[in-house]
């Protein structure tokens, strides 16, 4: 147990602070980019719309749940189906604060590699869905409230920053701060339990092992940040830096729950070459980073030490891992659903399927808070429920619900 704490412990501590940068600067990149700016430049067929749509993406800080819902936004606001894929695909492999956190423990080279993978696998999935879809019109928005993206242009710069150090340490958090726990503990059982001579094994072997780790990484849940210190502890019982990264390009990029919401969205054939994109793109990147680039690029030595024995803590970083770990509590009890205001007025309940981060949670908030008559909505994440009070149509409850990404029924 005292083995399990310290490496907890350890790996927390190497990356800290450059999370709490990353959170930072999704608050600034959430408050300071329009959304509707991204969707005016994906418009159109090309290769232009699907190379915008994943640079676009890539400093996105968003999970492959929490995408979805920006996805099909932007796919109604104009985008093409080529240009959502390729934000599909982008977004939840990186993020700026998982590049920052793979370069607090990966080093330089992978945090080089991740996001150029991701715009290749992106780039040549959005161009595979042009290609081989028809074109098609996008549905009317101008019948609803605009897209669950809150507009701050008309805010004054101050209270911006406001905004975006809240949504940044504290939205943010609450979004990927589960799932950043469960692959800091997955990683420290990994460094401290799992004997080397397992993944010793495997590593004779690196395309199996790669598939190996495709059948688990895909169908699981994982953030970009969270897959780090399991990729890190991975390479640290012996599978090669190649294998590690499939861990960190296909874990991030799918789970069951997404890819039936964006079948649904954008259609079968869509979807597989959307999952086909993010597999072939990481196993492609996998056995470069082993067959073709220099091993001494990918040697994590230094933070493997860190994370492994009882180094010294520096006061920064160990004040930084306490913020953290304050941040990750404090939206723990405060993210909930909010609270029942009492009505007279008619109230009806929804059972919806998909939501699986709060930012899921707060994008149906508003999607049903915007329609006329509402009077209070009250999203439960955990039941995968929204109770409205007010005198809305029920149609009209299902109707934006499904436009912002998700399955409504009553």
């Amino acid at each position: 147990m005292k083995e399990l704490l310290y490496s907890l412990i350890n790996i927390l501590n190497e990356m800290s602070p450059y999370i709490l940068l990353g959170f930072l600067i999704a608050g600034v990149l959430h408050v300071f980019v329009a959304h509707r700016t991204m969707a005016r430049h994906l418009n159109g067929r090309g290769w232009k719309p699907v190379v915008k749509a994943a640079l676009f993406g890539i400093p996105l800080p968003l999970c492959s749940c929490g995408v979805l819902p920006a996805a099909v936004s932007l796919r109604r606001r104009g985008a093409s189906r080529g240009a959502s894929t390729s934000f599909l695909i982008a977004t939840p492999q990186t993020g700026v604060d998982s590049i920052a956190a793979t370069y607090s423990l990966l080093g330089l080279p992978f945090a080089i590699v991740r996001p150029l993978a991701a715009l290749v696998g992106a780039t040549f999935g959005g161009m595979a869905v042009e290609k081989m879809t028809p074109p098609d019109s996008t549905d009317d928005l101008s019948s609803i409230a605009d897209d669950a993206s809150e507009d701050f242009s008309g805010l004054p710069f101050g209270r911006k920053c406001i905004r975006a150090v809240r949504y940044g340490l504290v939205d943010m958090v609450a979004s990927v701060g589960k799932w950043l726990v469960i692959g800091l503990v997955v990683a420290a059982l990994i460094t401290v339990f799992v004997p080397d001579s397992f993944f010793l094994s495997l590593s004779n072997h690196p395309f199996l092992a790669m598939l190996a780790v495709v059948a688990v990484a895909v169908p699981m849940y994982v953030c970009a940040t969270g897959s780090i210190p399991i990729a890190l502890s991975l390479m640290m019982k012996g599978l090669s830096p190649g294998i590690a990264f499939v861990l960190l390009m296909a874990g991030p990029a799918a789970n069951f729950a997404s890819v039936l919401i964006l079948r649904k969205s954008l259609g079968s054939k869509a979807t597989a070459i959307y999952v086909g994109s993010v597999v072939v793109t990481a196993i492609a990147f996998g056995l470069m980073i082993d067959l073709a680039l220099p091993a001494q690029w990918f040697t994590v030595t230094g933070m493997s030490h860190a994370a492994c024995h009882h180094s010294e803590f520096s006061i920064f970083s160990s004040v930084c891992s306490a913020v953290l770990i304050g941040l990750l509590i404090y939206t723990a009890f405060t993210h909930k659903h909010p609270s029942h205001n009492h009505s007279h007025n008619m109230e009806r309940t929804y059972k919806i399927k998909g939501m699986q981060c709060p930012h899921c949670q707060a994008t149906v908030q508003r999607s049903i808070s915007s329609l006329p008559g509402t009077e209070n909505v009250n999203v439960d994440l955990g039941k995968g429920t929204a109770t409205v009070q007010g005198q809305v149509e029920p149609a009209e409850v299902c109707r934006v619900v499904r436009l912002a990404g998700f399955e409504i029924e009553e």
